[in-house]
């Protein structure tokens, strides 16, 4: 049995994470989703597996707390506000009243699972619902990573819909999780009445109002003022700019934390901010945050996996498989239907489609730390049984997003291939690309002059092959070229109006 130690640590986590890779790159042609095989690593190299010993649940809960705090400020620094705006309403909804719900019918469903002298679990009314609770969000991580490392392209605004979903359902899910951590531990197995329920009620009703408000609103703070602050100080080095932005992501979910809100929801909307103003170097900063994103993902991963103990959760493996069925084919499409109810516009394949893209990953596994910290009864049955379902929900609904949005009619053909990797500065206009086809030449001429581009957009480079041209207004242009062009903010449409892709 090999234990962490400060000696080893880089040596056993350098291994662990360059062989994650390599099995990312095998499990990838499967289908199989990246961050399961993360999973699965941590697990094979864990105690079950090749020995390596890992069982501090502080230092889990800690790591997945810097880990969460990058992927949702991460995930809302590539959030464009004018994709979310269309649906901010159900996402809303499904991140609050569908959180609640889910917990509400899984809850029950436990309650009554735990009765049947058939399965293996006896835990008391409200440890179901805390276990319930622990797994009634989305995760952020998985959802982001899926929808945009598979670069799926979907009808409608499904796509914004289920990330906004993702990022700002957490807090609603933290939320119940601690309020009723705080119930199993002051009532035990003994009932509550009267004025107590009542008391304790709205104590929970206030914590969540705190929570949300403080959140939103210091989110929202943070974000307005690092945007000013990223536009007025000029620092010598451009590297230095997402290191002090991290910093004050770090700060934003830390204050919020302190002043009673929800970090999590904070460190989004900031993000949200952020990444919908003009800030310096932008393109170097959103590629700095995909690169830590990555990162935590897979540190995160893998040290949840090491941390599970395989043969312990294959006690509660019935029980698990019975609940995460339970979950996805009834609880969350039962939420969904519900939550969507008022917003007509959605149509039943869309629904459906979102109730299947109820993805479980880290956020449940973190959130069943939680219990185990605070040592509630029956918390190792809670984080055992979390991370079954996790495992099913990242196989099953995970590994099938594309074929099930495919057999709904929702997959759109996906967006034309960048030809152009070039990084100009954000102030200089908007980027487009232009792909000259036969019908193009016959239509507008074969010479850039000829094109007739609206005044104040200039073609910068030409790709033919696997050349890139410097342009002249006279250059002959030919079937297969791809044109770069920059437009300043003032362009206005005219007759000389160019169809583009981006």
């Amino acid at each position: 049995m090999t234990f962490f130690t400060s000696e080893n640590l880089i040596f056993i986590g350098s291994i662990l994470i360059f062989c994650s890779t390599l099995i990312t790159k095998a499990g990838g042609r499967f289908g199989m989703p990246t961050l399961l095989l993360f999973l699965l690593a941590g697990m094979m190299f864990g105690c079950d597996g090749l020995g390596i010993h890992f069982d501090n649940v502080g230092q889990a809960q800690f790591v997945g707390m810097v880990a969460l705090c990058v992927i949702l400020f991460t995930g809302g620094l590539e959030t464009k506000i004018s994709d979310i705006k269309p649906v901010l309403g159900p996402g809303l909804t499904l991140s609050t009243v569908g959180v609640l719900l889910t917990t509400l019918f899984t809850g029950g469903f436990i309650f009554v699972l735990s009765m049947w002298d058939a399965v293996p679990i006896e835990l008391p009314i409200v440890t179901c619902f805390l276990l319930a609770a622990t797994m009634s969000s989305t995760d952020s991580a998985t959802v982001f990573n899926i929808l945009r490392g598979k670069e799926i392209n979907l009808k409608g605004n499904i796509q914004p819909m289920l990330e906004l979903e993702s990022g700002s359902n957490d807090p609603m899910a933290y939320i119940l999780t601690i309020v009723l951590i705080q119930l199993s531990l002051s009532l035990g197995d003994a009932g509550v009445v009267g004025a107590d329920m009542k008391l304790l009620l709205l104590d929970s009703l206030k914590v969540l109002v705190q929570q949300f408000a403080a959140g939103a609103m210091i989110g929202a703070g943070a974000g307005f003022a690092t945007v000013w602050v990223m536009k007025k100080v000029n620092l010598n080095n451009i590297p230095l700019y997402s290191i002090m932005l991290m910093s004050i992501v770090f700060f934003t979910f830390s204050v919020t934390d302190m002043l009673g809100g929800n970090g999590y929801l904070a460190v989004y909307i900031a993000g949200i901010i952020v990444g919908n103003n003009k800030i310096k170097d932008r393109k170097q900063v959103v590629a700095f945050f995909d690169g830590m994103t990555w990162i935590v993902q897979i540190g995160m991963f893998l040290l949840l996996g090491l941390l599970v103990d395989p043969s312990e959760m294959w006690k509660t493996a019935l029980t698990a498989l019975l609940i995460g069925l339970f979950m996805m084919f009834i609880a969350r499409p039962l939420s969904v239907m519900l939550s969507l109810l008022p917003f007509k516009n959605i149509s039943m394949p869309s629904k459906v489609f979102v109730s299947w893209v109820g993805l479980r990953g880290a956020v449940p596994i973190i959130f069943a730390i939680y219990p185990v910290v605070e040592n509630v009864p029956g918390s190792d049955a809670i984080f055992n049984i979390v991370f079954f379902i996790t495992l099913l929900s990242l196989v099953l609904q995970g590994g099938t997003i594309v074929g099930s949005a495919k057999k709904l009619g929702l997959l759109l053909p996906s967006a034309p291939k960048k030809q152009f990797e070039v990084e100009l500065p954000e102030e200089a206009g908007e980027q487009k690309e232009i792909e000259v086809t036969r019908e193009l030449l016959e239509e507008k001429g074969s010479t850039i002059v000829s094109l007739a581009l609206p005044r104040g957009v200039l073609v910068v480079f030409v790709k033919r092959g696997e050349k890139y041209l410097v342009p002249n207004g006279t250059m002959e242009l030919k079937e297969g070229d791809y044109l770069l062009t920059i437009a300043s903010s003032e362009v206005e449409d005219g007759n000389g109006k160019l169809e583009t892709e981006n």
